[in-house]
């Protein structure tokens, strides 16, 4: 039996997928082959006839049942892109999501001048990829990523380095901001926010597969936000920005946490799908 040909094996992965109820099947089928072939992705398009070599063929099938078995393409491949940037993925990080790039574009809607000498800090920074997509943005800025996990400090500086910015980095383990002093124009964070009590029933491929640790947000959800909220005056230059990702239902309790923490809300952000999904406060 002869070899698939590229063409051949995408058209046969996207239906195998398809069938098995995956909405997105044809991009999941077309980055699985791209991961196999390691190739760009116009070569599907000028080269479809070219056969799998075996090798591929056997990786191909590995790839398909972890998808299968409802493991997040991008852990799957290894990375995932975010504000136009490839960042690499590891177990103690997030994928970095669509929404989140509203933490970033209102962060830089808010700032006056992008070519100001900023000093930021991003809180739980996982793969960097805020902190890296606002440096790319800020060329003249420094920026201090924080987690509570070595994993993914190491990965996050793999990602600044790797994005051309790992000069104007550092990278801190910390529990929030326990060992973090000095004073910063921003701060930025995608906390977990995540109540305990929901985490079990999340979907599959976030509970099985994202760290607890960036997920799980106390009995409330709200645990980071009253320290991250508490230390802001602290860390925060007078005027400085704290911009924070929140879930769609938190807006309420971040604007009285604000205010019980001395903070101004200046912009409620919403994602894509409408849901308020970003809080911009700033220091009086």
């Amino acid at each position: 039996m002869s070899a698939p040909t590229r063409a051949q094996a995408l058209k046969s992965l996207r239906q195998t997928l398809a069938e098995a109820g995956f909405e997105t099947a044809a991009l999941d089928a077309r980055l699985l082959l791209l991961s196999v072939l390691k190739v760009p992705a116009m070569e599907l398009i000028t080269n479809p006839d070219l056969p799998l070599t075996p090798d591929e063929s056997e990786h191909l099938r590995t790839l398909t049942q972890r998808r299968l078995a409802h493991e997040p393409v991008a852990r799957i491949v290894g990375e995932r892109e975010f504000w136009g940037l490839p960042f690499a993925l590891s177990p103690e990080t997030l994928v970095p999501r669509p929404d989140t790039e509203t933490v970033v574009e209102t962060a830089l809607d808010l700032l006056p001048d992008r070519q100001a000498p900023l000093l930021m800090a991003d809180f739980g920074t996982g793969s960097g990829c805020i902190l890296v997509a606002l440096l790319h943005e800020l060329p003249q800025a420094m920026g201090l990523g924080v987690d509570l996990s070595l994993g993914a400090i190491e990965t996050a500086r793999r990602n600044a380095w790797a994005n051309g910015v790992g000069e104007r980095t550092l990278f801190a383990l910390s529990r929030w901001a326990e060992a973090v002093s000095g004073r910063f124009d921003l701060i930025v964070s995608n906390p977990p926010y995540i109540a305990s009590p929901v985490i079990p029933i999340l979907d599959r491929e976030v509970r099985e597969h994202d760290p607890l640790l960036a997920l799980d947000g106390g009995p409330d959800g709200l645990e980071p936000y009253r320290i991250l909220l508490k230390e802001a005056q602290r860390l925060l230059v007078p005027g400085g920005l704290l911009v924070v990702e929140i879930g769609y239902d938190q807006a309420e309790d971040l604007t009285s946490l604000a205010g019980q923490n001395g903070l101004e809300i200046i912009r409620i952000a919403h994602d894509l799908s409408d849901n308020p999904r970003c809080v911009a406060m700033r220091r009086p």
